[in-house]
């Protein structure tokens, strides 16, 4: 359509040319010099070919005029000027829509992504603009990862649809105001998003955009998880202080303090590493650089999503040794995954974030999450769960360790083919959910249930999970 527009635009332009008389200027042909003859008065009005008598006066002057053929000729290049003017117009405003216009609607730089040389992007455009007019309100914490995320959801909703107004809430949550207690003590990760939860029921907020890993599995009544974008790293980093030499999780040296409050991740470090002595870590990403700066861990653990989503890219090495193989330290279920929230009664806001609906990504973030539902997973147990769909098929690999640190963790996975081609996402969803199901059963019948039963005995444990072994 754009270049039949263009195309267009140029056909009219050269016809204003040609009526001008400007084309002949511009597209002349050389002619070459002949005699022209010039006849009497009284012969130049027959319509028959003149007989010259021999005493007839003839005048003959040489002159430029046209070959014989010159009005065919003058038709070739009024053509070639239309199809000329045609051409360069068309391609001129292809150029200008390709580039022109996507200049406008290209993100700021801080909401661009690069990963693997290419730009992060959510979604593509789409054909009519149903967000024209409408103001999508989108509740968000405070830290600076969850207002990158929803500024982020905001670029992308404002590219999809021109003329949408998105309007950003920031709210602090309960989980943000206590910094000096783990999460497996205080109440888990729903503490991070029950504020912006009770906004969208109150329909104070429409959308609330979240980490995925940090949603508890089970929503209130009304809501749902209705979006999984597209996913990032769902790796962890070990980072180390700035200067430092140390490159990898191998180089710690014996007895290194490593921040971090997740079980998942004590768990299986201490499996690897007894040596290692396990310190309180909480904050915005910010704060637990800063202290990892000024002396107080040898080594701090973090999403790398979350790093890179920063603009930390100094604190991931050269060839991303210090990013943590996923068999080494089985993610979180979601991780590296934002995700959107919404009422499961707004049809409208649900269409117009259908295009951020990553359907890959958001079938292994299903199955990861169906995994640790099944197991009534969170912040006091230690579960891992990673799924990847490649090649026709899907594998769900999960992992449950013990709080105490002394037994053995628990690993179990399954592969089954998987296709996307012709079916819907209730259908995909349902398929994969039943993977993570079953995953999690492995893991029962092998013996995780007391590993769960003693983790939800010991709520105060924490960090405490090094000091119960004596450290």
């Amino acid at each position: 359509l754009n270049v039949f527009i263009g195309a267009a635009a140029g056909f009219v332009a050269a016809v204003a040319l040609i009526n001008s008389g400007l084309a002949t200027s511009f597209y002349s042909t050389p002619v070459r010099a002949v005699p022209q003859v010039i006849f009497p008065s009284s012969l130049a009005a027959s319509s028959q070919l003149p007989v010259v008598p021999k005493e007839t006066n003839i005048q003959v002057n040489s002159a430029q005029i046209l070959y014989p053929d010159s009005t065919v000729k003058g038709q070739e290049r009024t053509i070639t000027i239309l199809g000329v003017c045609s051409f360069l117009s068309a391609s001129l405003f292809y150029i200008w829509k390709q580039f022109g216009m996507k200049a406008r609607t290209t993100k700021p730089a801080d909401l661009q992504e690069v990963s693997g040389g290419r730009i992060w992007s959510l979604a593509s455009t789409t054909g009519s603009n149903i967000g024209a007019g409408k103001t999508v309100r989108v509740a968000t914490r405070k830290s600076p990862l969850a207002m990158w995320q929803a500024e982020f959801i905001q670029s992308e909703l404002e590219r999809l649809w021109p003329g949408i107004t998105v309007e950003l809430q920031p709210m602090s949550t309960r989980g943000d105001k206590i910094l000096d207690s783990p999460l497996a003590k205080v109440g888990g990760k729903g503490l991070f998003v029950k504020e912006l939860e009770t906004a969208l029921l109150e329909n104070r907020s429409d959308i609330a955009v979240h980490s995925t890993k940090d949603v508890p599995m089970e929503l209130p009544e009304g809501l749902v998880l209705g979006v999984i974008c597209k996913r990032h790293d769902p790796c962890d980093a070990i980072v180390f202080p700035k200067g430092s030499n140390l490159k990898s999780l191998e180089d710690l040296p014996h007895g290194a303090r490593v921040g971090t409050s997740s079980l998942r991740r004590q768990c299986q470090l201490l499996l690897k590493r007894p040596d290692l002595k396990f310190l309180e870590l909480r904050g915005n990403v910010n704060t637990r650089l800063a202290k990892l700066d000024s002396g107080d861990y040898d080594a701090i653990i973090l999403a790398a999503a979350g790093l890179k989503r920063l603009g930390f890219s100094d604190r991931v090495l050269p060839g991303e040794t210090n990013i943590i193989d996923p068999n080494a330290m089985c993610p979180a279920a979601g991780q590296g995954a934002l995700s959107i929230e919404l009422r499961t009664n707004d049809p409208e806001i649900a269409a117009l974030l259908e295009p951020l609906h990553h359907i890959p990504d958001a079938v292994t973030v299903a199955c990861e999450r169906a995994m640790n539902r099944r197991l009534n997973g969170g912040c006091q147990v230690p579960i891992s769960g990673f799924a990847q769909l490649k090649d026709g098929q899907l594998r769900m690999e999960a992992r449950v360790g013990s709080v105490t640190g002394k037994g053995p963790l628990i690993i179990q996975s399954k592969t089954i083919p998987f296709t996307l081609e012709g079916r819907t996402w209730p259908q995909l969803q349902k398929e994969s959910e039943a993977l993570g199901v079953e995953v999690a059963d492995m893991l029962l019948a092998d013996g995780a249930q007391a590993y769960l039963d003693e983790a939800y005995a010991k709520q105060d444990v924490g960090v405490g999970l090094a000091a119960s072994l004596g450290k």
